[in-house]
């Protein structure tokens, strides 16, 4: 192989890697960064077993050596029950708000689609807004909070007018003790996908993840995009999600499908 070739070849091989690295660090990332609020919560909640284990002899070893280990069932991953966002309806802004949106370009999002825009720089809505999910398995009704998330909420009523999560997945479901929610918004079902731009967080401080809740899944501070989660079940959750809205009806939908679990990989 010539040597022009051959470096041709080496730097292409190169920036294979570095996009793999890219992509592998980006999928890390879109998981709710959460992994460290559920070790904390975990800490706490088994330190004294902890202890007592700890203090146990070569006996209590040698018993726990001989049992036969078993596998749990999947506590983050697809949902075994399919759910799938047929149709988003967000309520017609009677007045519109006044508050200023920015909506840089996202560093993060794969693949986003073409020619789909940006949510108007001033919020289209003010306080409360209705708006209904229609999935395969049954509606879920929302009320969002335009007061207190008023980008989250443009950005939302935005996307659901472009038709943006129609035919989507919801692509996550966490069943632990401490984080259960439902994760959707994202059209490439991989926890990677957004519409292209990005907002910063809102209505953060002193956030309670309890039952009902509607808020921003990300990737760091002011990454919110098109990807969200129901919580269906109280969660531990540092307040970094934009909690936007909550749910008004049909939570039995989503405990359908946390009560089905998260698909075997």
């Amino acid at each position: 192989m010539a040597g022009k070739d051959r470096k041709k070849q080496l730097a292409r091989q190169r920036y294979e890697r570095q996009q793999a690295r890219r992509a592998a660090e980006a999928r890390r990332a879109r998981r709710l960064q959460i992994i460290g609020a559920i070790a904390a919560v975990a800490v706490i909640a088994g330190g004294t077993a902890g202890i007592v284990k700890l203090a146990g002899g070569d006996d209590d070893a040698a018993a726990n050596a001989d049992a036969a280990p078993s596998t749990p069932p999947p506590e983050d991953g697809t949902p075994k029950q399919e759910i799938t966002l047929q149709k988003v309806a967000v309520e017609t802004a009677a007045g519109g708000g006044s508050a200023r949106c920015k909506y840089p370009d996202s560093e993060t999002d794969e693949d986003p689609p073409k020619n789909l825009g940006k949510p108007p720089a001033v919020a289209a809505y003010s306080g409360k807004v209705k708006a209904t999910i229609k999935t395969n398995l049954g509606d879920i009704g929302l009320e969002l909070d335009a007061d207190k998330a008023p980008c989250a909420t443009n950005s939302f009523a935005f996307l659901a007018g472009k038709k943006f999560f129609d035919k989507t997945k919801c692509h996550r479901l966490t069943t632990s003790d401490s984080l259960k929610v439902l994760q959707c918004g994202d059209p490439t079902g991989t926890g990677l996908g957004g519409p292209g731009y990005s907002f910063a967080d809102e209505n953060t401080k002193g956030a309670k993840y309890t039952k009902g809740v509607l808020a921003m899944a990300n990737s760091g501070p002011d990454t919110n995009g098109s990807q969200f989660f129901i919580v269906y079940d109280d969660s531990e959750l540092p307040p970094s999600y934009t909690i936007f809205g909550k749910i008004t009806s049909g939570m039995e939908v989503v405990e359908k499908v946390a009560k089905a679990g998260v698909a075997a990989e």
